[in-house]
C-alpha cells in the first residue's frame, strides 16, 4: 500500500509480516531515592539509560523538573566504580574524580515543571561499570516526587512507565497536520500524512522528550509519522560519530513502528531502523540478509517506492531503549555497494503509525542525536 507523507518524508509502501527474534540491548533504568529540601516545592526524577561495550559505554540522563521552573539548572552524580566521560552533548560536561557534574548550554537552561531536559555522554570503563543511583538537580537530591517539607511517598514511579498523556503545561502542542517546533537544534513534527487518517495531537516540553495521541482507523497504510528531526549535513567520509539514543513508552495495540528515518542525498536514499514493531506492518522490498552492525542485529531489507531507494534495518527483537551507531549502519550499506560517499541530511526519530483506533498514547521519554 501507498501513501504520500509531507515535510521531505516521501511516498513508502508497507507490507504484513515480519517475524520478531534476536537480541535484547543493554539498558538501565532507574529511579534515584533521595528527600529534598523542606522550603520550597521542589523535586527532580532521573532515568538513566546506558549501552555498553568492552572498554565503553554510550549513557543519557533523562531529568525531569517537578518543582518551580528554572532559569539554570546543575545535575550531579558520582561513579562508584572509575568511569570517565569523554565527550558529552547536552549540556557542559566537567570531571573531578568520580563526581560529574553538567550544567545547561545557551539553549535548553530554561527548565520549567514538568520539563525534562536530557544530556547524554560517551565513556571509559574498566572491570565493572555500575550505573549511578543518586542524582542531584541544583543541589536536590532526585526522588522522583516533589518534596515540600513532608517525607517522601514510599513507591516511587517506574522510570520506564511514565504517564503517557499530554502533560500539563507542556511547553508546545499542535493538532495541525504538519504542526512544527524548533528546539536545541531540532524540529519536532506532527506529520499526519496518510490517506484516511484520523486525528492526531502532539505535546513536547523539549526536543528530547515529547509525545503524543494517535486515533487512527484500523486499516492499511501509514497515517503518519510524528517525529523529531536533526539535520547532519555532512558526506560520510567526512562524519568521525554519529550516534542516537532514546527511550520511549509505546502502547501494546494499534499497528506501528518505532523507527529512525534517515535521508542522504537529498532524499535519494532512506534509510529505516525499526527499533520496535506492533501489529500487521512490514518493510518496504526483499529481504537481503540478517547482520549485526551499530549495537544491534537485524533483518535487513532494500526496495524502492518508485521515488528513492529504501534500507530498512528491521531489529530482530523489539526495544524501547537502547544507543545506535548511525554511522556504521550507513557505512556498512555504503560497503555493500548500495551508495557511495553519500551527503547525510536528517536524522529523524518518531513513529510510524498505521492504525491507533480509540486513542493510542506514544511518549518519547529521551532522544538525541551526537556527531562530529
Amino acid at each position: 500500500m501507498r501513501s504520500t507523507r509531507s515535510r521531505g518524508n516521501l511516498r513508502r509502501g508497507l507490507r504484513a509480516g515480519l517475524a520478531a527474534a534476536g537480541t535484547l540491548l543493554l539498558g538501565v533504568g532507574m529511579t534515584a531515592v533521595l528527600s529534598g529540601p523542606a522550603s520550597a516545592a521542589t523535586g527532580c526524577r532521573v532515568n538513566y539509560t546506558a549501552n555498553q561495550w568492552p572498554g565503553g559505554f554510550s549513557a543519557n540522563v533523562a531529568v525531569t523538573n517537578l518543582g518551580d521552573p528554572l532559569n539554570g539548572w546543575t545535575l550531579a552524580w558520582s561513579f562508584s566504580n572509575g568511569q570517565t566521560v569523554t565527550q558529552g552533548w547536552g549540556g557542559e560536561f566537567s570531571q573531578s574524580g568520580s563526581r560529574v557534574t553538567v550544567t545547561n548550554t545557551s539553549w535548553n537552561g530554561g527548565l520549567g515543571t514538568n520539563a525534562t531536559v536530557t544530556p547524554g555522554f560517551n565513556g571509559n570503563w574498566n572491570g565493572t561499570n555500575t550505573a549511578p543511583t543518586s542524582f542531584t538537580l541544583n543541589g536536590v537530591a532526585c526522588t522522583g516526587s516533589p518534596s515540600t517539607g513532608q517525607p517522601p511517598t514510599s513507591g516511587n514511579p517506574s522510570p520506564s512507565q511514565p504517564t503517557p498523556s499530554q502533560p500539563s503545561g507542556a511547553a508546545w502542542t499542535s493538532s495541525d497536520q504538519w504542526g512544527t517546533w524548533t528546539n536545541g537544534g531540532y524540529t519536532l513534527y506532527n506529520n499526519i500524512w496518510g490517506s484516511g487518517a484520523g486525528s492526531q495531537s502532539i505535546w513536547a516540553n523539549s526536543y528530547s522528550n515529547w509525545g503524543l495521541t494517535a486515533n487512527h482507523p484500523n486499516t492499511g497504510g501509514v497515517k503518519s509519522y510524528p517525529n523529531a528531526t536533526r539535520n547532519v549535513n555532512r558526506n560520510l567520509s567526512a562524519i568521525g560519530s554519529l550516534t542516537s539514543s532514546f527511550n520511549v513508552t509505546v502502547p501494546n495495540g494499534g499497528a506501528y513502528a518505532s523507527t529512525y528515518d534517515i535521508w542522504a542525498n537529498n532524499h535519494a536514499y532512506e534509510i529505516m531502523l525499526w527499533m520496535n514493531k506492533t501489529g500487521p506492518v512490514g518493510p518496504l522490498g526483499s529481504l537481503q540478509t540478517t547482520a549485526s552492525v551499530g549495537g544491534h542485529t537485524w533483518q535487513i531489507y532494500r526496495g524502492s517506492n518508485g521515488a528513492n531507494e529504501v534500507f530498512s534495518f528491521i531489529r530482530t527483537s523489539n526495544t524501547s531503549s537502547g544507543t545506535v551507531d548511525i554511522r556504521a549502519v550507513l557505512n556498512w550499506i555504503r560497503t555493500a555497494g548500495w551508495y557511495g560517499d553519500v551527503l547525510v541530511g536528517d536524522v529523524q526519530f518518531g513513529y510510524e503509525i498505521t492504525s491507533s483506533s480509540g486513542g493510542l498514547n506514544f511518549t518519547t521519554n529521551s532522544f538525541s542525536v551526537s556527531y562530529s
